[in-house]
């Protein structure tokens, strides 16, 4: 009787309630049941309710005549900020110096050696090739300017980011103050924190720099604080019962142990770098990302495709030589490694001083190649004949317009007519019911001070871009993904393409939509789509592989299709990597839709673009603030439950 009675409660559910899903479901229409009356009788109204705005305009704009009347006088800005300032620009310039002394062959030299060094020959001889490009694209000097911003940026960032992720890695107590921090920044858009070092430092190379430290620093300590925690516990007890100290364990078994990690945080950090090195040319970081913001401001496409190409060539280099290092490491030392790095530097200096006695620092003006002419007229005849009038199919101009009536259009309108109440219950549904509570609430949260901000309206608009690029990023990556998880050839040919599109900074993904599309949202949600297109069809092909061959045998021995397979074993078994895609997806799409209101992409793009362009920090901060719980909300309802454990959040 005792064992019927306790095995009793267990079978009283129904079994469908048993599913922690149907559950919450249950619970959601119960609590929108009592809500939803409740909120339409008190706020039949759409809108964000104006009791419910709190004004910051006034604070925010007596905070930033403070900065701008003092920066001058204050003994924070003359003692502190002005020596940071003061630095940065000296060791710009320092570095900048340095390589013009070299002279573009001491430069090209040089960079094939270490790649030499690092990756072998045929990724030297790619290296000496790709600088050899930007000084035929007539862009040797900006290139040099950009490389020396990257190069004090990226210093700077592996310094913080190394500091912060020892801080996080060795105390749990500091890791889980530094993870929310580290959470936001990631979100993030690179954008958004344009405007505050501009407020601080004004515009020129310290504002630029100390932005993409800030942007490129948590990818460095997120890897090293990964790094220190997964370090093999059987061999830091094997040090420790040597009986080491705590700075000697740190030195000889924890930093060594997570070498991999440490360069992989390297890798993401000089990409980020200089990602944010070209975004910041809005704020006169000068050398190639200024080249194509003022072609771009101008609608010049071929100025702006001869500077892009150099920072996807810069890109393409160093994502290569900082991924082959990371490959070599654990390799057995060449036995006359050092003597090999003697004669690098002895190379380098010997080609650097030929040029200089030759009197060739400086690219020759003969060699440049203008590519700018018939790129504009290649423009120009696909604005004659692609743009619009094409037979049967239309124009990319046509395309643009029916993607914006027909999609972009009726997604911001139904947004808008939703109730911001009946918003926040959505939000926090789809929060759920792939989450917690606590995902739930801090989507809400985040959703809600969008409203409280006054800035629901461009949000929305924001939104619906964002959701749209999504819905067509999924579709192509998803699509794709299973095309080259299910085909080894489909896999190899993409593999080269991904891997120029996803080295590619944001900003230059703007030079072919506009070339195609003009100005407007559609512009803008094209280059999110090609912009995180390649994460998603990376992380759903690799999902889609990692499926257990156990299961894909045992329904094929049952006589299920290859369709039936896709359908009822690898998709359901891959379903945290889809969701990973889906997460990332957005992040990516953010970031580029915000960037786009350089291209007619409107809402809180143009708020923070209008707000640097006219110094007004409350505008800008605040369509910033909003960006971020955009990206926070879009990041919690989209991040699979076991990827946040696996995170500790």
């Amino acid at each position: 009787m005792a064992t019927v009675t306790a095995d009793a409660p267990r079978t009283a559910l129904p079994g469908f309630l048993k599913q922690s899903v149907v559950r919450k479901l249950l619970l959601l229409a119960l609590a929108a049941a009592v809500l939803v009356p409740l909120a339409d009788a008190r706020w039949a109204s759409g809108s964000w309710p104006g009791a419910l705005t709190v004004d910051v305009s006034e604070p925010l704009t007596r905070v930033s005549d403070w900065i701008i009347d003092n920066r001058d006088s204050h003994p924070l800005f003359i003692y502190f900020l002005g020596h940071i300032s003061n630095a940065v620009v000296i060791c710009v310039r320092a570095v900048y110096l340095v390589l013009l002394a070299a002279g573009w062959a001491g430069v090209t030299a040089a960079a094939s050696l270490v790649a030499w060094r690092v990756a072998g020959p045929r990724l030297a001889a790619g290296t000496g090739v790709a600088f050899l490009a930007c000084g035929f694209l007539g862009m040797w000097v900006p290139t040099m300017q950009t490389l020396a911003l990257m190069v004090v940026a990226v210093l700077a960032s592996v310094a913080v980011g190394v500091l912060l992720g020892l801080a996080a890695g060795l105390s749990d107590r500091l890791d889980r103050m530094l993870r929310p921090v580290l959470d936001t920044m990631q979100v993030l858009p690179a954008f958004a924190y344009l405007l505050p070092v501009v407020l601080v430092f004004g515009i020129g190379v310290p504002a630029a720099v100390l932005a993409t430290v800030v942007y490129a620093a948590p990818p460095m300590a997120r890897l090293t604080a990964l790094g220190l925690r997964g370090a093999d516990k059987e061999v830091l007890e094997a040090v420790e019962s040597l009986g080491t100290t705590a700075r000697q364990r740190l030195l000889t078994a924890r930093i060594p142990l997570a070498r991999k990690e440490l360069l992989l945080g390297l890798n993401q950090t000089i990409m980020m770098a200089l990602s944010m090195a070209v975004i910041a040319s809005v704020i006169g970081a000068g050398g190639l990302g200024d080249r194509v913001y003022q072609a771009l401001a101008s609608v010049d496409v071929g100025a702006a495709l001869a500077a892009g190409i150099p920072i996807v060539l810069l890109a393409v280099v160093l994502d290569r030589v900082t991924g082959a290092a990371g490959e070599k490491l654990g390799e057995e030392p060449h036995p006359n490694g050092r003597r090999l790095w003697l004669y690098a530097l002895a190379g380098t200096a010997a080609v650097a001083v030929a040029g200089r006695l030759a009197g060739r620092l400086d690219w020759p003006d003969a060699w440049a190649l203008n590519i700018a002419e018939p790129v504009n007229r290649a423009v120009d005849w696909m604005t004659d004949h692609l743009y619009s009038g094409v037979p049967v199919v239309g124009g990319t101009a046509d395309w643009a317009a029916h993607f914006t009536t027909w999609v972009l259009d009726p997604v911001r309108d139904g947004l808008l007519w939703l109730p911001w109440w009946s918003v926040l219950l959505i939000v926090a549904a789809l929060a759920w019911l792939i989450g917690t509570w606590r995902t739930a609430l801090t989507a809400v949260l985040a959703m809600a001070a969008i409203g409280v901000l006054g800035v629901w309206k461009p949000s929305l608009d924001t939104l619906s871009q964002v959701l749209a690029a999504v819905a067509v990023t999924l579709v192509l990556g998803f699509a794709t993904g299973i095309a080259a998880a299910r085909s080894d050839r489909v896999e190899r040919l993409l593999r080269p393409v991904l891997d120029v599109f996803q080295t590619m900074p944001q900003f230059v993904y703007l030079i072919p939509v506009v070339a195609l599309f003009g100005v407007g949202r559609a512009p803008a949600v094209a280059a999110a789509v090609v912009y995180a297109l390649p994460a998603v069809v990376r992380i759903t092909t690799q999902g889609l592989r990692q499926v257990d061959p156990a299961a894909l045998e045992s329904s094929r021995s049952l006589g299920a299709t290859p369709a039936q397979q896709l359908r009822q074993v690898q998709l359901p078994l891959a379903r945290p990597a889809l969701l990973l895609a889906v997460n990332q997806g957005v992040v990516l799409v953010l970031a580029v839709v915000i960037i786009g209101g350089l291209v007619g992409g409107g809402a809180l793009g143009y708020e923070v673009v209008a707000g640097l362009a006219r110094g007004d920090l409350a505008t800008g901060l605040v369509a910033g603030a909003a960006i971020v719980c955009l990206g926070l909300m879009l990041d919690r309802v989209t991040q699979p439950t076991d990827r946040r454990a696996k995170k500790g959040a």
